[in-house]
């Protein structure tokens, strides 16, 4: 592979920034399963895709999720275009032998409720991170953030399979689906943007062995 150009490193790093406030723009449904396309390409522990995701458009299914937000977060996130729930599936194993069929590997799982939480949050953490830059890549700006009860989150949206999202009603029973965190996405309105914080110089943080 060759680095990519300076311009898409600016559009996915040094650019970038974390969004309080949107335009008025909607986010066109195609989009959102282009970003998807992307995401799913990312790796995680064999091929385990703990990842769900839940867009959020509707002005009713915001009143759902507004009870669950921090005060200081509400009105950024009732105001973006769109709001994902990244969250991540406790019986991920149950695919894994259409996601890994060459391998046993449900049976790591079966039983093992520690591993299973393990390996669940690092990779749908893994996956979610890599929404964050699929979403910029698609020139999708974005507003990731903790600030919410997880515990409304999964009560409201994870618990009933009959008003839960699609992949829920299709495949198993709810309460096994935790919210990790919540990111809005939209156009975001750079003039209201704070100047960037500081980051961490290498020697500071890093070491090479």
């Amino acid at each position: 592979m060759e680095p990519i150009t300076t311009p898409a490193l600016n559009q996915l790093f040094f650019e970038a920034r974390t969004y309080s406030y949107w335009q008025d723009r909607p986010v066109p449904q195609g989009l959102l399963k282009k970003l998807y396309a992307l995401v799913r390409m990312a790796p995680t522990s064999a091929n385990c895709c703990p990842m769900r995701i839940v867009f959020i458009v509707s002005k009713e299914g915001k009143a759902r999720l507004k009870p669950a937000l921090n005060e200081g977060n509400i009105e950024k996130t009732l105001s973006a275009p769109v709001t994902a729930i990244i969250a991540y599936d406790m019986r991920f194993y149950e695919h894994l032998p259409k996601l890994f069929p060459h391998a046993a590997v449900r049976d790591w799982f079966v039983g093992n409720p520690e591993l299973t939480e393990e390996t669940a949050f690092r990779n749908g953490s893994l996956q979610g991170g890599y929404f964050i830059l699929a979403a910029r890549a698609l020139g999708l700006d974005c507003g990731p953030m903790s600030g919410f009860d997880n515990a409304l989150v999964d009560q409201e949206f994870f618990s009933d399979p009959s008003s839960a999202p699609g992949f829920m009603q299709e495949h198993c029973p709810g309460g096994h689906i935790k919210s990790n965190f919540l990111c809005n996405l939209g156009y975001g309105v750079d003039a209201k943007l704070h100047p960037r914080n500081p980051r961490f110089e290498f020697d500071e943080v890093c070491s090479v062995l």
